[in-house]
């Protein structure tokens, strides 16, 4: 996408005012422990109407961000011109494409080797961000950026895959990557909320479409008690809340250095499969997860003293 006048909002792929810095890590992190948290719940909806699930959790924390969002006094405004397009891509690609690659892909690769790609969005990220601006990568954050990817990724462990899964591994990091950076425009005139609210929407009725084509009119009433939970939980946690603080600490932090608290997620995810009893993780984990936690003090760290 291409604006054809410029935007009259900072770019964003630098830090602006708003909160403190360690409020907005604070806000960074703990969206991403949501979002680690989220990998046990979202296996509930495995047997689900996926589609069609999806659809009622953004429509959800949509309904709730408008009710949060009039409570707390935050102003939303309408999209104008080529806001439109970043807030679709958004939506598109960072809630739809990417769940839709995450279940087509799963049926040629297994999950650690999706989990890698999503691994590689801080290095994406440290990347691209400072160019969006017109500037260059930070040395130091790229350095904190491959170890923090290298660190999710000893998280994750290794798997195996064909070529295709492969392929919507790769699908699934430039999505994920696409949820922050596509945002990254707009944050400006609408803010974190603004954004959330506009991109929840637009996904519940491209995953409306999509269910009713792939699922039919009534998969809706196949949702059980246990679905409707587990969905509830995405829309409030996952959703409504993480998306908020996320874009809160992109907005404060800049794409870059907010990208390197993605290495959180996969933390939290292996920290939530032990306390629902899952098995305690092996050494490399242990030694995954010290290595994510060197990457975040040497990227933050530096980012605090300047």
């Amino acid at each position: 996408m291409r604006h054809t006048t410029p935007l009259p909002e900072p770019a964003l792929a630098r830090p602006v005012p708003g909160l403190t810095g360690p409020a907005a890590m604070l806000a960074g992190a703990t969206a991403m422990v949501f979002v680690g948290g989220s990998v046990a719940v979202s296996g509930v909806l495995a047997g689900s109407p996926l589609f069609t699930a999806q659809a009622v959790r953004y429509a959800a924390a949509c309904l709730l961000l408008l009710v949060a969002a009039r409570l707390t006094g935050h102003r939303l405004v309408l999209p104008r011109g080529a806001e439109w397009g970043w807030l679709l891509g958004v939506a598109a690609t960072g809630l739809v494409v990417f769940n839709l690659a995450l279940v087509e892909g799963s049926a040629h690769a297994e999950p650690a080797v999706l989990g890698v790609a999503v691994a590689c969005v801080p290095l994406v990220l440290a990347v691209v961000a400072p160019l969006m601006d017109g500037g260059r990568p930070s040395p130091v954050v790229l350095l904190a950026a491959l170890v923090v990817t290298c660190g999710a990724a000893l998280v994750q462990g290794v798997g195996r895959s064909d070529l295709v899964g492969l392929a919507y591994a790769a699908v699934v990091l430039a999505c994920e990557a696409g949820f922050t950076l596509l945002a990254v425009p707009v944050l400006g005139r609408h803010g974190p909320w603004g954004v959330s609210v506009h991109t929840t929407w637009l996904a519940a009725v491209i995953f409306v479409g999509v269910g009713m084509i792939r699922e039919g009119p009534t998969a809706v009433s196949r949702l059980t008690n246990h679905d409707l939970l587990a969905v509830t939980y995405l829309a409030v946690a996952v959703t409504a809340t993480a998306f908020v603080l996320w874009y809160s600490s992109v907005r404060r932090l800049g794409a870059a250095v907010a990208g390197l608290l993605t290495g959180i997620a996969p933390v939290a995810a292996a920290a939530t499969g032990v306390v629902l009893g899952g098995p305690v993780p092996d050494p490399f984990v242990w030694l995954g997860i010290a290595v994510v936690a060197a990457g975040l003090v040497l990227g933050l760290a530096v980012r605090r003293s300047r």
